[in-house]
Formats: C-alpha cells, sequence, structure tokens
C-alpha cells in the first residue's frame, strides 16, 4: 500500500524544493493504526518547516496534479540556517484527523474510529500512528471539526497552566483575534482567568470583544500604551505570550506592566517595581531582530515557549486531561475555522501559497488528501 506525501527539500547549491512523493505506508504492527487522513491544517509552525528562510516571492510551480513541484530561492545569508537540512528530503504537517482503516493486534478497537492526530508527516494520504498518538473522536465529531484538536488547543491550554504554575493571576497575548487567540479568550471566560488581548487592527478588536473579551489593546491606536498599562492595571497581568516576536512589542509589554506595577505600589524605586514580569516568544510572524528598550526595571524575564517541552514537562497524566478536554469542547472552545480548503497538490499551486503564507488573521488553510 502507498500513497501522496508532501515533502520539503533544501538543496545544497540553496534552493528550497517543495513537491508530492509517493511513499510505502508501513503495515501496522503491535498497537499501531493506519489513518487515512481526511482533514489537516495549514499552521505557522508548518510553512516554517514547509518554506524556511526561502523566499516565496520568487516561487516558481512547475507540473501538475501529483506531479507538481515548487521551486525557490534561499538567499545566502540564510542558508547557513538551514545547512543542516540540505539534501534531505523531510515530510511536514504536525496534525490531522482522519479515519483508521488498518489496525495492528493491540489496536483493533480502534478500526473504522475517527481520530485526531499529531506526530508529524501529517501532509500525506495515509499515516501509520501509534494508538497513543490519537484522539478518538466523540461519536459524530467530522475529521475537519477535529483536525485542529492539538496545535492550538493544546497551546493555548498550555498558557492558562503555565500562567498558573508558575505563579501569575492574568496574561496577557498577542495576535489575539486568530484562531488560537479566540480559543485563549473561551477558556479565560470559561476558566475566569483575566486575558488582555493585544491585536493590530479595530477590527481584530472587534472580533474579540464579539466573543466577550474585556481587555482589548490595539497597537495601531496612538494611545496603545496607555491602553496596556490601564488593562494591566486591572487586570493585574504579570506574564504575555507573544506570536509576534520581533520588533519592540515585547518591550512594550514589560514596560506596560511595570508602568502598572509602579502605579499599584507608589513610591519610587531606582531600580523599578519588585514585581516579576514574564514575556515568552512563541512565534515569529515578525523575524526581525527583538528590540527591548530598557524602561520596565530589574524583575523580568523574556524566554521562549513551546508545546513540545511544556508537555513533556507537566507529563502524559496531565497532559491526557488536557487532551480529554479539548476532545470534549471541540465544537465549542476548540472549533476551528477554514476560509479554504484544498488538495495536497491545491496546496502547492502559487495562488495557495501566496493566500496561506501570509499568516493573516482570518484565513486558515485546511487540506484535504483526499480529494
Amino acid at each position: 500500500m502507498d500513497g501522496l506525501q508532501l515533502r520539503t527539500l533544501v538543496t545544497k547549491d540553496g534552493m528550497l524544493e517543495v513537491s508530492l512523493a509517493k511513499v510505502e505506508v508501513a503495515e501496522p504492527t503491535g498497537d499501531q493504526v493506519v489513518v487515512r487522513i481526511e482533514a489537516t491544517p495549514i499552521n505557522p509552525s508548518d510553512i516554517g518547516l514547509l518554506f524556511g528562510p526561502a523566499d516565496m516571492r520568487l516561487a516558481e510551480a512547475s507540473g501538475s496534479g501529483a506531479n507538481v513541484k515548487v521551486t525557490a530561492p534561499i538567499a545566502a545569508q540564510f542558508q547557513r540556517m538551514v545547512a543542516g537540512r540540505a539534501g534531505e528530503s523531510m515530510p511536514a504537517g504536525n496534525e490531522g484527523a482522519g479515519t483508521v482503516i488498518k489496525t495492528g493486534p493491540d489496536a483493533k478497537a480502534l478500526m473504522g474510529k475517527t481520530v485526531a492526530a499529531v506526530g508529524g508527516a501529517m501532509y500525506a494520504q495515509y499515516r501509520t500512528l501509534r494508538a497513543a498518538e490519537c484522539l478518538v473522536l466523540r461519536e459524530g465529531t467530522t475529521a475537519t471539526e477535529g483536525a485542529s484538536c492539538f496545535v492550538n488547543p493544546l497551546t493555548a491550554l498550555g498558557m492558562v497552566e503555565t500562567m498558573r504554575r508558575e505563579g501569575h493571576t492574568a496574561l496577557a497575548h498577542t495576535a489575539a483575534a486568530s484562531n488560537l487567540g479566540q480559543m485563549l479568550q473561551k477558556i479565560c471566560l470559561k476558566d475566569g482567568a483575566q486575558l488582555v488581548n493585544i491585536v493590530r487592527s479595530e477590527a481584530q478588536a472587534k472580533i474579540l470583544r464579539d466573543i466577550g473579551a474585556k481587555h482589548v489593546c490595539d497597537s495601531s491606536a496612538a494611545n496603545f500604551m496607555e491602553q496596556m498599562i490601564t488593562a494591566f492595571a486591572a487586570t493585574g497581568a504579570t506574564i504575555a505570550f507573544d506570536a509576534i516576536g520581533g520588533g519592540k512589542l515585547a518591550g512594550q509589554i514589560l514596560t506596560a506592566m511595570e508602568v502598572a506595577a509602579v502605579q499599584k505600589a507608589g513610591g519610587f524605586s531606582r531600580y523599578g517595581s519588585n514585581t516579576f514580569k514574564q514575556v515568552y516568544i512563541y512565534g515569529g510572524l515578525d523575524t526581525s531582530p527583538t528590540v527591548l528598550q530598557r524602561a520596565f526595571g530589574m524583575s523580568w524575564g523574556l524566554g521562549g515557549w513551546l508545546l513540545t517541552p511544556f508537555m513533556a514537562k507537566i507529563g502524559p497524566v496531565e497532559t491526557e486531561k488536557l487532551r480529554q478536554r479539548v476532545a470534549d469542547e471541540i465544537k465549542t472552545t476548540f472549533a476551528s475555522h477554514y476560509t479554504k480548503t484544498v488538495s495536497l497538490a491545491g496546496a502547492l499551486s502559487l495562488d495557495a501559497i501566496a493566500g496561506y503564507n501570509k499568516r493573516a488573521t482570518g484565513e486558515k488553510y485546511l487540506i484535504d488528501p483526499t480529494k
């Protein structure tokens, strides 16, 4: 049995090649299953692997159907970043959902079930996985509804859990009108957690207010800093998760948190407040350098945050609790919405690439490998 799989390759002469390959589907043994993939989302983390630092504005496509290939140049200054994967054809796709069509002897109970799965290489017609990597969806849940069961929902839950475990009482989030951001807002409303949403337009602010957000700050507004100071003072938020990464935003958040903390404490200290403030960068929508203008005292932290290390830290028992919550609330809190569904070959059309590579709010693509 074989099927098509999307592959990404960096050549040794500095070119990106993305194409479809026919690969053999491993027969399931033990607790393994074969899943016919019916829906798999294109997340920003997937785009990073698919295209790396290639200049997709100069991309060219050749062939059609299963023979389609997209090539794009990688500028010389970025080739060192991907030197470790040069010459290695790599699969992509973090998560997806579909129907179990074959099982090993220890996983027969999953035969015919609709499952969501995580484990990479999901941009394919079929995927052989361990049963533990699959989440059986509730009866009546479609593959499309369950396709984004892992990355965004568990990331949003992980943010709230990190806030609690690190002793903070409220949090902030950037690029907050995204699918993930809307999930986070719904979680906070349901769990009674205070959330400050940071967006870049009034239209995005309205999206969040329409689902119940109380604190929304618009970075395009002239009084953006004042908006953040007011929101941080009202909520006591001292931890933020930043999807932007580059530019001045992380520093602005720390500064606004510091001003809010000083206002609450009163008085003056040459070293700033004693309130610890933390910003975690978990995305790279802006790939420029992160700029910190030191106006936030000496009690602060800036670091990276990723879902996989977080799950390893809390362990399998706590991770499974989060997974089950996602399954229970997949049609409400964790519902995902897609603007376009494409086939595997369709995902490599230049028009589609231009669409999802913008990573624009409200424009999320879904691949249906059965098309």
